[in-house]
């Protein structure tokens, strides 16, 4: 027998733009809320049709039972699920109609259908709505207990936001922002266009968006995070990170694992990396605080810094300064390369550290290259012009040597500082 349920157990929000709606319908058993497809207000809930301004409201609210997945789709609309300490799940459904009288604002109410039913621990809500003529909305707004398993949402227009559950999110927008915070377990979610902020959560967190900013606050798992379009910025993860934008600034606080950020525009300031760092920019700076294992950075026009790092480095800019601060141990340096067209190199070195130095100013009229360290030994080339040699080299074994450490300026000072 054909059965069709108007609002349920979960939060299936359809802001519909159409003058047509197709109510969905649904085969088998169903939970509570059961109507007819005369769209009525579904069985066990209250309606009220209320003026707001210049909009009409209909507000119907209800009630299912406890449900551990909660699946929502619909072909335009927000939606909003919030855990809570509840035992059953409670809705809050609010169409909007732009309308100067109020029978024409009922008759485009039954044209907006939203169906929702459950199944075992399943609760599933639908809109859907044929053609895109009118002016009318709706707003869901869920409250579920807090063990939910899996929140599922898939609307092709609108906002998304979900909090305080203890199972994982997998949600999804055609132009909306999504918002999640307090989530027990992983995220999957992707906007065509519009930000995307995390607060925490308590596993892997893999977010897309094609415009827009990107947040994540913390997660105990690996993070990815990609935007055609907008800044990054994360807190402390736990995991490793794969943070890409085609144009923005990227931010970072605490990786507790390898690290891969890019953009295409915009600086990279990264606090510190438990484990290895790869960081480029299209046209910025770069800033690192710390890193346990190897670090590249490449910028094709802006300073970097590098510090404390405890193996080996490969800095490379087109134009800008380069500062890296090396830490040892001994054991964990490898080979490092540090190169700038036109600006100055500064390397920091333990005392003790045991490296093979090798380093060169091509154009050096003007510049030198300053050493902490008897060990090295400076030359020149090209012999003496007015404003000095034409190119300036130094190399030496610094504590018996070890691995290569090269530095090559084309315009600039190299200096070689010994690290207190």
């Amino acid at each position: 027998m054909k059965r069709f349920i108007q609002i349920g157990a979960v939060v299936v929000l359809g802001s519909v733009l159409g003058s047509a709606c197709v109510l969905a319908d649904v085969r088998g058993d169903v939970g509570r809320g059961d109507v007819g497809a005369s769209g009525e207000t579904p069985a066990g809930s209250s309606s009220s049709v209320y003026r707001q301004g210049n909009t009409w409201v209909q507000e119907i609210k209800g009630t299912l039972g406890n449900a551990k997945v909660i699946k929502v789709s619909t072909d335009a609309g927000s939606v909003r699920v919030t855990g809570s300490d509840r035992g059953d799940i409670a809705y809050t459904l609010r169409k909007k109609v732009y309308s100067g009288t109020e029978e024409t604002a009922r008759k485009r109410f039954e044209q907006f259908k939203i169906s929702a039913w459950t199944v075992g621990e399943t609760a599933t809500f639908r809109g859907s709505c044929e053609s895109q003529n009118g002016r009318t909305s709706a707003d869901f707004d869920i409250q579920a207990p807090r063990s939910v398993t899996v929140v599922y949402v898939r609307t092709d227009g609108g906002g998304v936001a979900v909090s305080n559950i203890a199972g994982r999110a997998d949600l999804q927008t055609e132009g909306g922002s999504i918002e999640m915070d307090k989530i027990g377990s992983s995220i999957v979610a992707e906007t065509s266009g519009g930000p995307i902020n995390v607060g925490s959560a308590g596993a892997d967190v893999k977010v897309d968006t094609s415009g827009g900013s990107i947040t994540i606050r913390s997660a105990n798992g690996m993070v990815r995070a990609d935007t055609s379009g907008g800044s990054i910025e994360v807190g402390t993860i736990k995991a490793a990170a794969i943070l890409n934008t085609a144009g923005g600034s990227i931010r970072a606080q605490e990786i507790g694992g390898n690290l891969e950020a890019e953009t295409a525009g915009g600086n990279l300031d990264i606090g510190d990396v438990w484990g290895t760092a790869k960081l480029s920019t299209a046209g910025g700076s770069i800033r690192l605080n710390s890193a346990s294992g190897r670090v590249d950075a490449d910028s094709a026009g802006g300073s970097i810094r590098l510090m404390q790092l405890k193996a080996g480095a490969r800095a490379q800019t087109a134009a800008g300064s380069i500062y890296v601060e090396f830490i040892g141990p001994r054991s964990a340096f490898s080979e490092s390369r540090l190169e700038t067209t036109a600006g100055d190199i500064i390397v920091m070195l333990p005392s003790n550290l045991g490296v093979n130095v090798r380093a060169g100013i091509e154009m050096a009229t003007g510049h030198r290259i300053r050493s902490d360290f008897a060990e090295l030994k400076i030359t020149s080339e090209g012999g003496e012009y007015p404003g000095g040699p034409r190119e300036i080299f130094a190399e030496g074994a610094l504590n018996g040597g070890g691995p290569l450490l090269k530095a090559q300026t084309t315009i600039g000072n190299i200096e070689f500082r010994k690290r207190k």
